[in-house]
């Protein structure tokens, strides 16, 4: 796919995406979300690519759905709405862990696409609200679910019901960002982070992942099975052996994802 929306490129075993419509503030096309489904699509195929970075342009990580192509009938609301869930579950099943590098601006559909991310390192800069509200509407891109499952339903059910924004600093502290960084150091902390977490067992992330992600949809009895079903499989790789190996004789281990 050639893409005009997103820059995409692949270094050292991390994918870089640029949402890249800065004069939009990098707002969300349906074709924006296409290439975004494409690149994620690439980077599943991709054995050489072991994490993701994602950030944006210019002032915005991203400022949500474009509101020239927002749909005014029940079916146009549902299928935008399917579409970006397709999307994020992309992010959910990927079995690589990906960054967002929030750059500026993270509204509506932007705050639910930093929500579908792994890890969230916020420039000094960034900004995070889901202002559906002022509009009469609500948020359809998973933030009404993802959001208390991070924050909890008390304080989700303000920031939607009021629609307010919040800095960098109050997002941490509501758990929705990990760490904040001066933004010239944003897209180098960034990689740096995650060359550490390249450099790990690439198995193990897979399905470390999995288990938070899928964990939190079971009960504490059921998760504790699926923990006990997926250490059995990732404790007899070969990355597993190598590992303890490398323990043994105290060198750095060599992981190859197998």
């Amino acid at each position: 796919m050639e893409y005009k929306d997103i820059v995409y490129e692949v270094r050292d075993h991390i994918a870089f995406i640029v949402i890249n419509r800065p004069k939009a503030l990098n707002a969300l096309l349906m074709n924006t979300k296409a290439e975004l489904g494409n690149a994620i699509d690439a980077i599943a195929a991709d054995d050489d690519v072991r994490g993701v970075i994602i950030t944006g342009n210019g002032r915005a990580f991203c400022a949500g759905t474009d509101i020239t192509e927002i749909p005014t009938d029940e079916k146009g609301v549902r299928n935008m709405s399917k579409m970006a869930h397709t999307l994020f579950s992309k992010f959910d099943e990927l079995g690589k862990p990906i960054i967002a590098a929030v750059n500026g601006y993270a509204l509506g559909g932007g705050t639910e696409l930093v929500l579908a991310c792994d890890i969230v390192i916020a420039s000094s800069k960034a900004v995070f609200g889901l202002p559906e509200i002022d509009l009469g509407v609500n948020p359809c891109y998973g933030g009404t679910q993802r959001l208390p499952r991070i924050v909890g339903p008390m304080v989700a059910k303000e920031l939607l019901f009021t629609g307010k924004s919040v800095k960098a600093e109050e997002a941490k502290a509501l758990g929705i960002v990990n760490r904040i960084v001066e933004h010239a150091d944003l897209l180098p902390e960034a990689e740096k982070l995650m060359k550490e977490i390249v450099g790990k067992a690439p198995i193990a992330i897979k399905y470390n992942k999995y288990l938070v992600n899928n964990g939190l949809n079971k009960t504490l009895a059921d998760a504790l099975d699926y923990e006990e079903e997926i250490s059995g499989i990732v404790f007899v790789t070969e990355d597993a052996k190598e590992g303890l190996k490398a323990f043994i004789e105290k060198r750095k281990p060599e992981f190859k994802g197998k």
